[in-house]
C-alpha cells in the first residue's frame, strides 16, 4: 500500500475538491465577494456561510492565498 503522507493526502484532498461541480463557482463568489470584504475568515466561516464541506474551504482559501502572495 501506498504510503501516505502529509503532501500526498493533501494531494488527494486538493483533487476531490477540484471534482465538485460546485467548486468553480465557490472559488470564484470567495474570490470576488466575500475576500475583498472579509480578508482574514477562516475556513470554518466560510464552510458555514456558503454551505460547504470545510475540506472545500480549506483547498479554496489556500488556492486563493497563493494566487494573492504569486506563488
Amino acid at each position: 500500500m501506498e504510503a501516505y503522507t502529509k503532501e500526498r493526502l493533501w494531494q488527494l484532498l486538493v483533487e476531490v475538491v477540484h471534482a465538485s461541480v460546485m467548486y468553480p463557482t465557490h472559488k470564484s463568489y470567495t474570490r470576488d465577494f466575500i475576500l475583498p470584504s472579509n480578508v482574514d475568515i477562516t475556513a470554518a466561516e466560510l464552510a458555514e456561510r456558503l454551505g460547504m464541506p470545510l475540506a472545500e474551504a480549506l483547498v479554496i482559501l489556500d488556492e486563493l492565498q497563493s494566487q494573492r502572495s504569486g506563488s
